[in-house]
C-alpha cells in the first residue's frame, strides 16, 4: 500500500496538531496557568538579589499588644512612635493603618460637654483668674484625650510620613464622590487616559491627620488566580484622577520627589531617574527578597521594644520605616511567592525596595513572539516529529524539549528578571506526546525498546561506551551480561589491557579468566593472565610493561627506586596516585612518597603546563617550616610519575574520628583544630593556600597529641585544568561557597573548610549534606548550619559563635586569619 504524499501528511498532521492544541488548552487552561505560576515562583526564589536600600518594619505584634493593651490602640501611641522615629533620623515613614474615621474617646466627649456647659455658665461670664484657670485645665484635658490631634501634631512635627488609604476596586459607575483636598495633593497629574486598576470608591484619611502627612498612597490586595499576591498596582484610577500606591509614594518621598515628578505611560512609571517597567495596566511584578537562613530580608522590630527603648531609634537613621500590624488576628496575612502568611507591611517593604533597587520582573514585548514560536515548534513536533522517530528516541527528544523550555523560563527569571511564559508549550509537548503515542499504539514499541536494552548487542555497545569513558567496572558488568561466545572475546581482551594500564592487575586477571573460560587459547590471554598475576604484587611506576616496572615482593626482585628514594611498601591510595613508604639510602631518612601519574590524568596538550605548575607549587610548599605542617623534602619525576617526598608521620589521618562512637573528646578536638588554624595562618602569611582542608589531610599523632597538615601544594594542581577522568580535586562537602562558585580563593577558604572539619569532629556529622551535588552546593551557598551548642554533652555552647564566624557564607564576614580562629578556640579551652 502506497503512503500518502508528504504534503498530504503535513496538512493532516498540522490539522491534527491545531485541533489538539485548541482542545488541550480549553480543557486544561487552569492547569497551564497554575504550573506557570509555580515556575514563576521558582525563578523568583532562585534570584538572590539584595535590596539596594535599607527598609525596616516596626511591627504591631503579639508582644506589643500584650504589653500595650488590647487592639485597637489609641492613636496617641502611634503619635509617640512617629516622634521616636523622627528622633532616630528615619528618612521616611510609611503607616499602613487606615485612618479613614476619627477616633472618638468617650472622655473627650465628656470634656467637650463640660467645656461648653462651663462657657455658658455665670462663673465664666463673670471672668476672673479662677475661671481662666478652669478653662485651661479643661482645654489641657481635651488635648490629652484628642488622639487624632496628637497624631496630627506628630505628623506636623515630622512631615515625612506617607499615610495609607483604602479603596474598593471595581468598574466606575455614575459620578464620583467628592475627594478631599488632602487626598488630591497626592494625585498624579496625567492628561491621557490609562487602562489601570479602577476604584469605584475611595476611603481617604481624615483631614485632621491627612493635612500634615507628606502624602497618601493606596494599599490594595491584588491576588492571582491561585490566591497569591505577586504584583503591585503602582497606580489606581478614580474616574479621571490617578493616585499612587503606598510603596510608590514612599519611594518618591525617599527620593525627595512630589507626585508631580511621577510620569506615567502605558507599560512604565518614571520616578526621577528610575524607569519602572510594568504591565500595560501599570502593575509591577515586584521581587520578594529571601532572608538569610531563619532571618527575614528586612529588620522586623516589635513596636513595644522600639517605643520603650529596648531597640535604639538611631538604628533607623536614613532608613525607610514601615509601621503595620503582624499580630495574630490583627490585619491580613497574604500568600506570596516566599511565604504563605505575609503581612501588608512586609509586602510594602518588599515592594518599595523593588522599586528603588529596580528589582522587578518584566514580560518584554518580544516575549509573546518567543512564546508563539515555541508553540509552533511544539505543534510541529507533535504533528510531524514524534512519528518520524522510534518511541524511545521521540520520548528523549520530548523530555529534552520540555526540560529546555522550563529551564529557560526559570533561568531568564532568576538571572535576567525576564518573564517569558514557556509552560504552555512545554505542557503541550507532554500531553501531545502522550496522545500521539497512545494513538499510534507506540506504547508496545516503548516496552519493546526497554527490553532490548538488555539484549546482547545493547549490552556490548553499552560496555564499549563505558570503556571509552573510563568506567571500566561498568563496562565489565555489561560484558558479563552478553552471551558467552567469540563475539565478546575481543572487547573483554581490550578491557583487560585497559585494566593493566590502570595498574588494576587483579581485575585484569578476572577479564583474562573470563576469556579463557570461553576459549582457552584465545591469543595470548593465558600468558597475560600469568604475567598479571605476577604483577599483582608489583608497583607500576610509569612506562610500558617491563620497562619501569619494579617489584614490591619476591626474593629475586630488587626494591624499586623513585629518584634517590628506595620504595619499601605501599601505604595507601589517594585521589591521583599511590603513597609509598620510602627511604633515602644516603642519610637513612624514612619518607612518605606521594605519586601522581600526570600523563594519565591530563591531556597531552596541557601536560607540560601541569608539570610546571606541580613543581612550582611543590617548591612553594617546601619552604613551609612549621611544627604542625608536614615537611616536604623533595619533588621529582621518574617513570612518567611525578612524586613528592615528605616527612613520614607515625600516625593516621583524622577520618577515623569523624563518626559517632569514634569521636575524640571535645577538648582534644578544639586543641588540634587550633593547632591546624595556626599552621594555616603561617602558610597564608607565606602566600600558600591549601584549598583542600578536610580530616583526610590532617594527620594525627596520638602519642604526641599533635596534628600536622599535609598535602600543601597539591590541591591547586587542577585549578585550571580538566583531567581526562573529569576528576575535581577537593571534597565538595568541605568547600567554601566561593570555591564552589569557581571564584578566586584566599586563606579564608581554608578557614571555612577547617570550620566544617571542626563541626564534623565535634558532632560526627557534616554541617551541610545533600542527596545530590547540586543540592549540596545550594545548601553550602545558601543555608545555615544547625547549631550544636548545648545539644551534645561535653561541648561548650559558646563553640557555636566560633563556628558561625568560620562558616560565614560571605568571606568578608569570616575569620580574616587563622590566628584569630585559633585564639578564640584557645580562649574557650582556658575557660
Amino acid at each position: 500500500m502506497k503512503s500518502k504524499p508528504w504534503n498530504q501528511r503535513w496538512f493532516a498532521g498540522a490539522a491534527f496538531s491545531l485541533v489538539f492544541l485548541f482542545l488541550a488548552y480549553i480543557l486544561m487552561a487552569g492547569s497551564f496557568e497554575s504550573l506557570e505560576r509555580v515556575v514563576y515562583d521558582s525563578g523568583l526564589r532562585l534570584n538572590d538579589q539584595s535590596p539596594a536600600v535599607e527598609v525596616a518594619v516596626v511591627a504591631i505584634d503579639d508582644q506589643s499588644i500584650e504589653n500595650l493593651g488590647r487592639w485597637p490602640w489609641s492613636r496617641s501611641l502611634l503619635a509617640n512612635m512617629i516622634d521616636k522615629l523622627r528622633e532616630g533620623g528615619a528618612k521616611v515613614v510609611g503607616n499602613t493603618l487606615f485612618l479613614s474615621e476619627p477616633q472618638t474617646d468617650p472622655g473627650l466627649l465628656e470634656i467637650e460637654a463640660l467645656l461648653e456647659q462651663f462657657r455658658g455658665s455665670g462663673l465664666y461670664k463673670e471672668g476672673g483668674g479662677q475661671a481662666t484657670q478652669m478653662e485651661r485645665s479643661m482645654l489641657a484635658a481635651r488635648t490629652r484625650l484628642d488622639a487624632d490631634g496628637q497624631l496630627a501634631m506628630a505628623y506636623q512635627r515630622y512631615p515625612k510620613v506617607i499615610q495609607a488609604f483604602s479603596l474598593d476596586p471595581g468598574y466606575l459607575r455614575g459620578r464620583p464622590d467628592p475627594v478631599p483636598p488632602t487626598l488630591k495633593k497626592s494625585q498624579i497629574a496625567h492628561a491621557a487616559e490609562l487602562d489601570v486598576l479602577p476604584a469605584q470608591r475611595v476611603f481617604p484619611t481624615i483631614d485632621t491627620i491627612a493635612q500634615h502627612a507628606a502624602g497618601q498612597g493606596h494599599l490594595t490586595t491584588l491576588l492571582d488566580g491561585d490566591g497569591v499576591q505577586r504584583s503591585e498596582a503602582l497606580v489606581v484610577r478614580y474616574f479621571d484622577e490617578y493616585y499612587p500606591s503606598l510603596a510608590l509614594a514612599l519611594a518618591a518621598e525617599y527620593l525627595n520627589l512630589k507626585p508631580d515628578d511621577i510620569r506615567l505611560e502605558e507599560g512604565a512609571v518614571e520616578l526621577g531617574g528610575l524607569r519602572i517597567a510594568t504591565t500595560p495596566h501599570l502593575r509591577m511584578y515586584n521581587h520578594y527578597y529571601e532572608g538569610d537562613g531563619q532571618l527575614p530580608a528586612f529588620d522586623i522590630d516589635s513596636f513595644f521594644d522600639v517605643l520603650v527603648g529596648n531597640i535604639p531609634v538611631q538604628k533607623y537613621q536614613g532608613k525607610i520605616v514601615i509601621i503595620g500590624p503582624t499580630a495574630t488576628g490583627v490585619g491580613d496575612r497574604l500568600p506570596t511567592p516566599i511565604g504563605s502568611a505575609t503581612t501588608p507591611a512586609e509586602i510594602a517593604a518588599h515592594t518599595v525596595a523593588s522599586i528603588l533597587s529596580e528589582d522587578f520582573y518584566v514580560a518584554p514585548g518580544w516575549g509573546g513572539i518567543v512564546t508563539f514560536l515555541a508553540l509552533l515548534a511544539a505543534a510541529a513536533w507533535i504533528s510531524l516529529g514524534i512519528t518520524a522517530f522510534s518511541a524511545g528516541i521521540a520520548a528523549l527528544i520530548s523530555f529534552a524539549g520540555v526540560a529546555v523550555l522550563l529551564l529557560a523560563e526559570i533561568i531568564l527569571l532568576s538571572g535576567q528578571s525576564l518573564w517569558i511564559p514557556l509552560v504552555t508549550p512545554a505542557l503541550m509537548i507532554i500531553t501531545g506526546h502522550l496522545f500521539v503515542t497512545i494513538k499510534s499504539l507506540q506504547v508496545t514499541e516503548l516496552l519493546k525498546a526497554s527490553s532490548e536494552l538488555e539484549s546482547a548487542e545493547s549490552n556490548r555497545m553499552l560496555g564499549i561506551a563505558f570503556q571509552s569513558q573510563g568506567q571500566l567496572d561498568m563496562a565489565f558488568e555489561k560484558f558479563r551480561k552478553c552471551p558467552r561466545d567469540e563475539n565478546i572475546l575481543e572487547p573483554v581482551y581490550n578491557l583487560a589491557m585497559d585494566y593493566e594500564r590502570k595498574r588494576q592487575f587483579n581485575k585484569a586477571i578476572s577479564c583474562y579468566e573470563f576469556i579463557m573460560d570461553i576459549q582457552a587459547d584465545f591469543r595470548d590471554a593465558k600468558a597475560r593472565r600469568d604475567r598479571a598475576a605476577k604483577l599483582n604484587d608489583t608497583v607500576m611506576l610509569g612506562g610500558s610493561v617491563g620497562a619501569g616496572t619494579l617489584m614490591m615482593s619476591g626474593d629475586d626482585l630488587e626494591k624499586p627506586m623513585l629518584g634517590r628514594y628506595e620504595v619499601q611498601k605501599e601505604l595507601g591510595k589517594g585521589a591521583m596516585g599511590v603513597v609509598y613508604l620510602g627511604q633515602d639510602p644516603k642519610i637513612g631518612r624514612t619518607v612518605a612518597i606521594k605519586t601522581m601519574a600526570l600523563s594519565q590524568e591530563f591531556e597531552a596538550d596541557e601536560l607540560e603546563e601541569v608539570k610546571e605548575r606541580f613543581f612550582r607549587e611543590a617548591e612553594t610548599a617546601g619552604r613551609l617550616t612549621h611544627p604542625n605542617i608536614v615537611t616536604i623534602y623533595d619533588a621529582g619525576e621518574e617513570h612518567d610519575l611525578a612524586y613528592i617526598a615528605m616527612e613520614f608521620i607515625k600516625g593516621y589521618d583524622l577520618t577515623k574520628h569523624v563518626k559517632t562512637g569514634q569521636l575524640l573528646d571535645p577538648r582534644t578536638v578544639l586543641k588540634l583544630i587550633a593547632d591546624a588554624a595556626e599552621a594555616l595562618d603561617y602558610a597564608h602569611q607565606h602566600n600558600v593556600i591549601h584549598r583542600d582542608i578536610k580530616p583526610a589531610n590532617l594527620m594525627w599523632l596520638p602519642e604526641a597529641k599533635q596534628v600536622k597538615v599535609t598535602d600543601f601544594g597539591i590541591a591547586r594542581l587542577t585549578d585550571s585544568s580538566k583531567t581526562k577522568t573529569g576528576m575535581v580535586l577537593g571534597t565538595p562537602s568541605y568547600m567554601s561557597p566561593e570555591q564552589l562558585a569557581g571564584h578566586k580563593v584566599d586563606g579564608r577558604t581554608d578557614l571555612f573548610s577547617l570550620g566544617v572539619t571542626l563541626y564534623q569532629m565535634l558532632t560526627g556529622k557534616l554541617p551541610f549534606v545533600g542527596e545530590s551535588m547540586a543540592t549540596l552546593m545550594f545548601k553550602i551557598a545558601n543555608e545555615q548550619h544547625t547549631p550544636i551548642g548545648g545539644t551534645i554533652e561535653g561541648i561548650d555552647p559558646r563553640v557555636d559563635k566560633i563556628l558561625n564566624n568560620a562558616l560565614q557564607k560571605d568571606r568578608e564576614k569570616r575569620y580574616k586569619r587563622g590566628a584569630d580562629f585559633a585564639r578564640h578556640l584557645r580562649i574557650l579551652l582556658k575557660q
